[in-house]
């Protein structure tokens, strides 16, 4: 229902000052008495701890793998492939899916090398005379 016990006990606070109880149809408990504001209050709290939890685990792991030396993230294709995927596309009547395929690299990363190539070359209308 929320992010966090502080915002479930606000929306609560809220909830009430406009006289609306919240009922859980499934435990029958609701905020009409002390013992389901409690219960309330104790699962908003459960949550927020999972997911605390939760975010520990993750910020640990991450320094647990960088520690090992894993960087995370798609490996970078070595430059040379690219270009000679490049000339063996150029060259050759053999598809980018063919050339992609036989070097091991994706096509997406293929298209974006050309592009990227492409929009680096001078055009000849500014190349001086």
């Amino acid at each position: 229902m929320t992010r966090s016990l502080a915002h479930l006990l606000e929306l609560s606070q809220q909830f009430e000052s406009l006289g609306v109880d919240i009922l859980s149809l499934r435990e029958d408990i609701g905020t009409k008495n002390a013992t389901g504001r409690f219960f309330l209050s104790m699962m908003g709290a459960i949550s927020q701890m999972e997911r605390e939890l939760k975010q520990e685990r993750i910020k640990d792991g991450k320094n647990a793998a960088k520690a090992r030396g894993k960087t995370g993230g798609r490996p970078t294709i070595p430059q040379d492939k690219l270009e000679q995927a490049e000339v063996l596309y150029e060259n050759t009547e053999k598809t980018a899916n063919e050339i992609c395929r036989s070097l091991g690299i994706g096509g997406r990363a293929f298209f974006y090398h050309l592009a990227k190539r492409k929009s680096q070359q001078p055009s000849p209308s500014t190349i001086p005379n």
